[in-house]
């Protein structure tokens, strides 16, 4: 049983996608401590870099090669400052030297350098495979795959067998949706609390709270980033950032703040009727997705296509539902997000490449839907209803990025993805869990097979749907 951290499931990452720019950004990294494990960093004469399947095939649009560069620079996805990003990325085109890992300076021609091959690796749609001509004339070379929300892994999955070793103490281990209900009935506990004593397993409360506030102010940044910056999102389609103008049509001017928090504030001092209500929810998921379309500093949540789904819901709850909300309940909302993701990437996918958008809008409605739940009052029971309810209904959902940009209709997805997590939880709520016909764990194998029916145009790879009825050219 591979057990997984909500910090896993909720990592702090640069735009535009978790599985096609954080986790070749990630593999570049883990690349160059292998070499430097083995001895062949200070060896390195020149590299070079394959992007296979849905990596080479939407990687432009999603920055593949940009991620590529900055890991091999050694530079940190949660650190680096984002502003400087492309100013690094074209001193490297300009002078066609990158420092590897900051410390060695190597040739290097990012057109010439990096192939974005069109064929599939057998493992995973999204393979990349570094290779490097050491100084002793001999070569090295190793192949990492992508497999969603930015988690990184080799063929043979030995980050798996690690995390097996790492998590095997955790006190209640869970695979299943079953196993989750089973411990909060024998325990007497809620959802958030069994994914709270799995965590202090691994770090003290002050780690967990620090993490957990870390992970919210970015989610919070990226909203109020958002819904303050107009303009054109980058890479050719000419999108007008929306969230801007929904700002501030739905928050009057006499509301004065400074900051996120103050910002918090304002909104729960405005008109809450239905309609508003529909469009602050939109309004936080499209503003997250538009920093995260720019390239800015995002949350997977459980990936960064996704990413603004949990904000969403979570804010809908401090500024709708809840005026005295405080850290305790967002707390208790990104436990049991992480924990209904975990799940659903165990017994299928979070990634597009392997599942389509069901695999990361459907999983990221799902989670906030139970998340929502809980802090509503719900029992785990309806917890889990809420996130079958939310994955049933986004079922069969493809990936089809126009031009492999994570805009159309990736950016509307997660409006439409929090909308629905508020309703499945409303319904949970309102019906007797017991008596429900679909369980969450017939749902994720349902969700699993239909992946695996779905034919690879429908899956990350701008080959079908959208993506080829709409051109660039179009836009």
């Amino acid at each position: 049983m591979e057990s997984i951290s909500v910090f896993d499931m909720l990592k702090i990452g640069v735009g535009p996608s978790s599985s096609h720019t954080l986790g070749p950004w990630r593999a570049a990294g883990r690349w160059i401590e292998h070499l430097k494990k083995n001895g062949n960093f200070d060896l390195i004469e020149s590299i070079s870099v394959d992007l296979y399947g849905s990596l080479s095939l939407t990687g432009k649009g999603h920055a593949t090669d940009i991620a590529v560069m900055s890991g091999l620079s050694g530079f940190d996805p949660i650190t680096f400052p984002i502003e400087n990003l492309q100013k690094e990325i074209d001193l490297i085109s300009e002078h066609k030297v990158l420092m590897l890992n900051g410390e060695k300076r190597i040739s290097f021609i990012p057109k010439e350098h990096i192939t974005f091959q069109r064929k599939f690796l057998e493992f995973h749609p999204n393979g990349i495979t570094f290779r490097a001509l050491l100084k002793n004339g001999k070569k090295t070379s190793a192949s990492y795959y992508s497999i969603g929300g930015g988690f990184v892994v080799q063929k043979e999955r030995k980050r798996a067998k690690k995390k097996i070793e790492e998590f095997s103490h955790f006190p209640f281990p869970v695979e299943k949706a079953t196993e989750l209900i089973a411990y909060c009935k024998s325990e007497g506990k809620s959802i958030s609390e069994i994914v709270l004593a799995n965590e202090r397993s691994l770090r003290s409360d002050d780690e967990i709270d620090d993490g957990l506030k870390a992970i919210w102010d970015v989610m919070l940044d990226s909203m109020y980033t958002g819904c303050h910056t107009e303009g054109i999102l980058p890479g050719g389609l000419n999108v007008v950032r929306r969230s801007y103008n929904v700002h501030k049509n739905l928050l009057p001017e006499d509301k004065k703040y400074t900051n996120a928090v103050e910002w918090i504030s304002a909104i729960r001092n405005t008109e809450v009727k239905f309609r508003q209500i529909l469009k602050w929810v939109s309004c936080f998921a499209l503003a997250v997705n538009e920093v995260n379309a720019s390239l800015g500093r995002v949350v997977t949540a459980p990936t960064n296509g996704s990413a603004g789904v949990i904000p969403a819901v979570l804010m809908y709850y401090l500024v709708i539902e809840n005026h005295d909300a405080n850290f305790q309940d967002i707390k208790r909302f990104l436990l049991t997000a992480g924990e209904i993701g975990s799940i659903f990437k165990k017994g299928a996918t979070i990634s597009a490449a392997m599942g389509g958008c069901q695999a990361e809008i459907g999983v990221s409605s799902a989670m906030a839907a139970g998340a929502l739940t809980e802090l509503m009052g719900g029992s785990p029971e309806h917890a889990l209803m809420a996130a079958e309810i939310a994955m049933e209904h986004h079922l069969g959902l493809t990936c089809d990025p126009i031009g492999g940009l994570v805009q159309i209709p990736c950016i509307e997805r997660n409006a439409m993805g929090a909308i629905k997590a508020i309703n499945a939880c409303e319904m949970a709520l309102d019906n007797d869990p017991t008596k429900a016909k679909v369980p969450l764990d017939k749902v994720i194998t349902t969700m699993w097979e239909t992946a695996k029916d779905m034919t690879s145009k429908y899956k990350e790879t701008s080959e079908g749907g959208l993506a080829v009825q709409v051109n660039m050219s179009d836009c």
